[in-house]
């Protein structure tokens, strides 16, 4: 079962696409621009159609999904922690 998509094998976070996810899960991962899989452990409960973080990020970091930079982290993430507003903000503003 496919649990959240990616686009580039370099992107920092990825879409969950299933409903249910709970912290202590496996996770398994698409990566499409490479027809490949990857797994990461949910730390935390997510959301459909929100963010798992696929590394640890540091304040500061720059947050890549779909390949494009998405804005910085606020807030220290862990690989497999729900990545939103509460610890990503845009760098626009």
């Amino acid at each position: 079962m496919i649990h959240f998509v990616l686009h580039d094998a370099h992107d920092s976070v990825a879409v969950v696409v299933v409903e249910g996810v709970q912290a202590g899960m496996a996770l398994t991962g698409w990566i499409m621009d490479e027809d490949r899989m990857v797994n990461v452990q949910a730390r935390q409960d997510i959301p459909i159609g929100h963010k798992v973080a696929l590394k640890d990020m540091a304040v500061g970091d720059t947050v890549i999904k779909y390949g494009i930079d998405m804005g910085k982290v606020v807030a220290p993430i862990q690989a497999g922690e729900h990545a939103h507003v509460h610890n990503i903000k845009t760098k626009r503003w």
